[in-house]
């Protein structure tokens, strides 16, 4: 079979490449205004955004350094050189004390923006985890509890945001709130199946349509084990998210600049010009990793059975249910249940991949984006004598791709639009 894991390589690339600041954030900027431009950025894009904004404001429209201020929150190992706004590295998926001191400083900055300023709100995935403010009464080792528990429940990315949104002083409208007295103009790259705002890094500057007793029914679903103390503060309604026709958002606008289905698209318009019939699945999937693995392992078969030279392809967000010790991610898991269903199967290639660059993991700026599988694999797995099923089941698919040396690395790529993953029948 001809290697084409350089194909894989370049169809994911492509998708990154269409999502990054230095491509999409210039042209919805807003002109400047009478008084300062705040920068507030958070998630995995955030310092690039910072950075891309830097360059708008400073080089291009000549604005005064002395009115371009702000911070900006991202993944550690996102960083990027700024000039005027500054950057705060902090964990993800796991919040630290980094991300705690740069939501209090960004509450701070939002509070003391006037009239005239603009705030100008930059978010990307991972926004939710890099900006934490726990509500009175709920401790940060709490709030890290509470993260943790959601993060093995299984729950899509919607569910896991709303019960953070009632735990945060600064998600689910509360930065508008803050900043109330200036114009808030907020430019996000989107992360989550469906764009919906109020998802994106927990809607900080928008109105949120979930309640406490939504979040409370989520803790309840999947039995989350969760101090007194978390319990209380989703009974309390003083932590009530800002709904529509708050104060708060009179003078706020929202505006995607990036979204997953472009990204996809991307991707597919690279893999028809290899010469692929495409499916495309849709730039929203949702789901187990590896229950969507195996629908797609028949289309793979049935294509491979009909003589078919066919790329499948699909974004949006799949989830884990962790029941075993291993390590891994949602693409790590995806490209490992293909693995052990596609077996010796020729002529098929697969990648399966964050778009910014890190799928589960520790936290690292060395953690895998995900994994690629193709015959090589499949030879592999046999000589080192892996049970790929018996890896799946511990939630154990680094070790599997660690082992056979398919894990990709790419770091990161200043980014955010879910994932993306490609199947390859020749």
């Amino acid at each position: 079979m001809t290697d084409r894991r350089p194909l894989l390589r370049a169809i994911f690339s492509a998708a990154v490449a269409a999502a990054h600041p230095d491509v999409v954030l210039v042209r919805h900027l807003p002109p400047a205004p009478k008084g300062r431009v705040i920068c507030l950025a958070a998630g995995k894009g955030a310092a690039a955004m910072a950075a891309a904004a830097e360059r708008y404001y400073l080089d291009e429209l000549g604005l005064p350094p002395s009115r371009l201020t702000g911070i900006a929150t991202t993944r550690h190992g996102h960083g990027v050189p700024t000039r005027r706004i500054r950057v705060v590295q902090a964990g993800h998926p796991v919040p630290d004390e980094a991300g705690l001191e740069g939501a209090e400083d960004t509450l701070h900055m939002a509070r003391e923006a006037g009239a005239d300023d603009l705030l100008l709100v930059l978010l990307s995935g991972g926004g939710s985890a890099n900006w934490i403010a726990p509500v009175e009464g709920v401790s940060f080792l709490q709030k890290q509890q509470v993260t943790r528990a959601l993060l093995r429940s299984g729950a899509p990315i919607g569910e896991v945001n709303t019960v953070r949104k009632h735990l945060s002083r600064i998600k689910g409208g509360r930065l508008a709130r803050a900043g109330k007295r200036a114009e808030i103009v907020t430019l996000a790259i989107s992360d989550v199946p469906h764009d919906d705002p109020s998802a994106i890094a927990s809607g900080p500057t928008v109105p949120d349509p979930t309640t406490l007793a939504d979040a409370r029914a989520l803790v309840a679903k999947y039995q989350l084990g969760v101090d007194d103390a978390v319990r209380a503060a989703l009974d309390d309604i003083r932590n009530e998210s800002c709904k529509p026709g708050d104060p708060a958002f009179e003078r706020a606008r929202f505006e995607l600049i990036a979204r997953p289905r472009a990204s996809l698209d991307a991707a597919i318009r690279l893999a028809s010009d290899a010469g692929y019939a495409i499916i495309d699945l849709g730039a929203d999937l949702e789901g187990e990793a590896r229950g969507v693995a195996a629908e797609h392992a028949r289309l793979a078969l049935q294509a491979r059975a009909e003589g078919k030279r066919l790329a499948i392809l699909s974004g949006g967000e799949l989830t884990v249910t962790v029941r075993g010790t291993g390590r891994g991610g949602p693409n790590q898991e995806y490209a490992l249940a293909l693995a052990a269903l596609l077996g010796d199967t020729p002529d098929v290639a697969a990648l399966a991949a964050d778009t910014d660059g890190a799928d589960g993991g520790a936290g690292s700026a060395t953690d895998p984006a995900g994994a690629m599988i193709d015959s090589g694999t499949f030879a592999r797995m046999k000589s080192l004598g892996l049970n790929a099923q018996a890896l799946l089941d511990n939630n154990d698919a680094t070790t599997f791709f660690a082992a056979t040396g398919d894990l990709l690395l790419t770091g990161p790529t200043l980014t955010n639009v879910n994932d993306i993953r490609v199947i390859l029948v020749d």
